[in-house]
């Protein structure tokens, strides 16, 4: 075969190593005509998802690698031709990674050679012997032998990388290396050992290095590249450098064609435990499903409930599902067992079939059932349930499912963790060699997460001059950093569980904190390949609602639940209507608590709006103001004259507020397809990592013109679309915290000192210091008596006045500063 496929690209995620985003580097290769490019990180398959990705969408061939490392030094570049071999790979690196710490991977030659079958291996030792050495015959060196091991343990299989490095006298080395290889039988391959995808980023590159090694540029020396040819080269190029080797040329494509795995291939099964004897996962939730039915409605099921469920049962029946939220509800059902509260949201979380699972509290009887709006058969997207538990409590819950399932089973999954402005600036900053002021100076312009550049006005306040060379360099490859991967850190909560072993789909690795393990692709990978997680998140407020319902059971009043408490209590709403708000959840800062006058909630959806309401994305998109306008009747609604447009946005005055909304009109106002409206959602999710939601506002608009759409609507819907990149808020999701806020109002309302040390006793969390959550109290007409040694407990207590019915507050030892739990319990027992 003819032709040149390179097979040794690292890309970003090898961290601070290589110089280009995946994406990148196959754009580059194909624009080259190359065969085929193998992306080969440094022990690991960190970056493996976003090329498969992008080779996916322009139909380039990618040869799945990994350049493994050994403790001795030694490296080769492995290539798995099948399914079952990529699975051995992922099992190698998984054994390399837990056995070291975070951000380290431990392998040797005998792990490769007990993993390594149905893997091509090609050693990248630079041979450097005399010529003497090989022609007569001396003693073989340690590489001979390393090499003579490869060609036995993996027949047929193993090759010799050549690769032209510019030193100098590469032709003699190629040359030897070359005859050693023929002496020993080995085939050789040449590579180019690719950093970056194009000569330019040889600067960035540099960069990097000096970050990564802890130097300035000017003292980095021979840590640096030595020129900037570790890019993608043509293959006449290649076969200008390797003349008179062009075998070896050639047969890069050859090893390509050798390795016809894709990462398609990956097939991904939820487990089995959860599924009841003799049933099928489907007849299990359906079980599970009308029990929970009966027990919501001990009155009898009603019938708009029941034809939701059946529809809702065969909906998750057609696209399998079923395991996944059999899994949910088991997970559930340990921390209701453990006494541990926990709410589920997102789209699929506010589904009846949820609600009677135990999942959600929220009725859909009240109306707001959203399971269709991302679960659909048309789009076969993935179910999305996010479960909030107890903050100091979540890792039970965590540590429940690692026991469970193994850790070969259960992991979290990643956060890719990226350059931003302050940091990017900061670091390379340092690494140019300016002075730490200078580049707390630059910092100190950028307003929280931005990524944008600063304007020479910018820096000229921060007392710099914009045209010194050395600093104007220094901002234009910071620029170039910003959204590269810094590393990999891990989820706030999402586990990722599979019926065989996790660890032969995605290498598992050790996370900083003791007892976790995490997977080297983050959501965004998952869903590419079409992976499930489920988010076990932590929630401070489930903390203090559950400790207050313990004060109340222990006060001799029934304990209430999530789904006990009467949503239509009047004077709850009128608190709310007030801005009576220190404390309660997600309606407690400035802006909300501006806000609740203005859109006077009087019922749960109120709440849920007004949850939504105060985020960038709305108040970028300017719809705040004509919402509230047309709520009080100062405005028309206005859905120019189309009944699809109504149907998307009548709860909401005709005003778009949440992100399913943003993503029915792309689909049925713009015509975006479900694959471009998918693509679509995804960069708003990714907005402050990529800022790629420019790049569908030309279809946007011209598909709203096209279907006769006025273009300052269109407009002004695109800007609401930015905004929720920056953070939005998914009705699914504003539903269920509408749900908390309300019952944390209701408990202020009616149980204020309860209310009051059940948030002392759950700090830290919210918005408030402890002092003023105090002062709060009292102005409530609570009594609060200060913290007492021979009354006091750790936490904050209850104690009745006598004779009322009325309780007060005393403070706990965690009130008074220096104090340590151990030794208060210490002296209280």
């Amino acid at each position: 075969m003819t032709g040149y496929a390179e097979l040794s690209a690292l890309t970003n995620f090898s961290f601070l190593e290589g110089g280009s985003h995946p994406h990148e580097l196959v754009a580059a290769a194909q624009a080259l005509g190359h065969r085929a490019i193998a992306i080969t990180d440094r022990n690991s398959l960190a970056g493996i998802a976003r090329a498969h990705d992008a080779c996916k969408q322009s139909g380039f061939k990618l040869v799945v690698g990994c350049r493994l490392e050994f403790r001795d030094g030694r490296e080769v570049l492995a290539y798995p031709t099948d399914r079952f071999a990529y699975g051995r790979l992922c099992e190698l690196l998984t054994l390399g990674r837990r056995r070291a710490p975070k951000g380290e991977c431990h392998l040797d030659y005998a792990d490769l050679v007990a993993h390594g079958e149905g893997m091509i291996v090609v050693a990248l030792s630079d041979v450097r012997y005399q010529m003497s050495d090989v022609r007569n015959e001396s003693p073989l060196t340690s590489d001979i032998c390393h090499l003579t091991s490869l060609k036995t343990d993996f027949p047929r299989r193993a090759y010799l990388a050549l690769c032209h490095r510019y030193h100098g006298d590469d032709r003699r080395w190629i040359k030897q290396s070359q005859e050693l290889a023929d002496r020993i039988g080995l085939p050789t391959v040449a590579i180019n050992d690719v950093r970056y995808h194009a000569p330019e980023r040889r600067m960035l590159a540099d960069a990097i290095a000096c970050i990564r090694h802890g130097c300035t540029i000017d003292a980095a020396g021979y840590r640096l590249q030595k020129n900037a040819e570790r890019h993608l080269k043509a293959e006449e190029e290649m076969r200008r450098l390797f003349k008179g080797f062009e075998a070896a040329v050639d047969r890069s494509v050859e090893i390509a064609a050798r390795c016809p795995y894709s990462m398609d291939e990956l097939r991904y099964e939820y487990p089995t435990e959860v599924i009841g004897p003799n049933e099928t996962a489907q007849q299990t939730l359906a079980r599970l499903t009308w029990e929970g039915a009966a027990w919501r409605y001990p009155g009898g099921i009603p019938a708009d409930v029941r034809k939701q469920l059946d529809h809702e049962l065969a909906l998750i029946g057609e696209l399998d599902y079923a395991p996944y939220f059999l899994t949910v509800h088991d997970i559930v059902r340990f921390a209701k067992e453990q006494k541990i509260l926990c709410q589920g949201r997102g789209s699929a979380a506010n589904s009846a079939v949820c609600y009677c699972l135990g999942v959600t509290s929220i009725d859909p009887a009240e109306g707001n059932s959203l399971f269709e709006r991302f679960i659909s058969a048309a789009r076969n997207e993935k179910p999305d349930i996010d479960v909030d538990f107890e903050h100091e409590r979540r890792e039970e819950v965590l540590q429940y499912v690692y026991r469970k399932y193994g850790r070969d089973r259960a992991g979290l999954a990643a956060t890719v963790i990226r350059y931003r402005s302050r940091a990017a600036i900061r670091d390379v900053g340092k690494a140019m060699g300016l002075s730490a002021d200078a580049t707390q100076s630059l910092s100190k312009t950028i307003w929280g997460w931005s990524n944008e550049k600063l304007m020479e006005s910018q820096i000229r306040e921060a007392g710099l001059d914009p045209a010194d060379s050395r600093l104007a360099m220094t901002l234009a490859l910071a620029y170039q950093l910003m959204g590269f991967p810094r590393h990999l850190s891990q989820h706030v909560g999402g586990m990722v569980i599979s019926r065989g072993p996790l660890s032969s789909l995605v290498p598992i690795e050790n996370a900083a904190m003791e007892e976790r393990t995490v997977i080297q692709w983050d959501k965004d990978d998952l869903e590419s390949l079409g992976l499930m997680k489920v988010d076990v998140l932590a929630l401070g407020m489930l903390t203090c609602i559950r400790k207050a319902f313990d004060f109340i059971e222990a006060q001799g009043g029934a304990r209430p639940t999530l789904a006990s408490i009467p949503l239509d209590d009047e004077p709850t709403y009128d608190m709310l209507c007030r801005a009576d708000t220190v404390g309660v959840f997600q309606v407690e800062s400035r802006a909300q608590m501006s806000m609740l006058p203005r859109l006077k909630p009087r019922k749960l959806y109120d709440l849920t709006i007004e949850v939504a309401i105060v985020r960038p994305g709305p108040i970028q998109g300017d719809m705040v103001h004509p919402y509230l306008r047309r709520r009080e009747g100062k405005e028309k609604q206005d859905y120019q004259g189309r009944p699809e447009l109504e149907k998307i946005l009548s709860k909401t005055m005709g005003v778009p507020l949440f992100q399913e909304q943003a993503m029915r009109i792309a689909i049925d106002c713009a015509g975006f397809s479900a694959d471009k409206a998918d693509g679509l959602r995804r960069s708003m999710a990714t907005f402050r990592h990529n800022g790629d939601v420019d790049k569908y506002r030309d279809d946007f608009m011209q598909g709203m013109a096209k279907n006769g759409y006025d273009p300052d609507f269109a407009a002004r819907c695109f800007k609401q679309i930015e905004g929720f990149g920056n953070y939005g808020f998914p009705e699914s999701h504003a539903a269920s915290f509408a749900l908390l806020a309300y019952i944390s109002a209701w408990l202020k309302c009616h149980h204020p000192a309860i209310f009051a040390a059940a948030l002392l006793n759950s700090q830290p969390m919210g918005f408030y210091a402890p002092a003023q959550i105090v002062r709060d109290a009292m102005e409530h007409g609570v009594e609060v008596r200060p913290v007492d040694v021979n009354l006091s407990d750790w936490d904050c207590t209850l104690e009745p006045i006598h004779p009322e019915t009325k309780l007060a507050l005393r403070l706990g030892f965690r009130q008074a500063k220096g104090l340590k739990e151990d030794d208060i319990r210490r002296m209280i027992a």
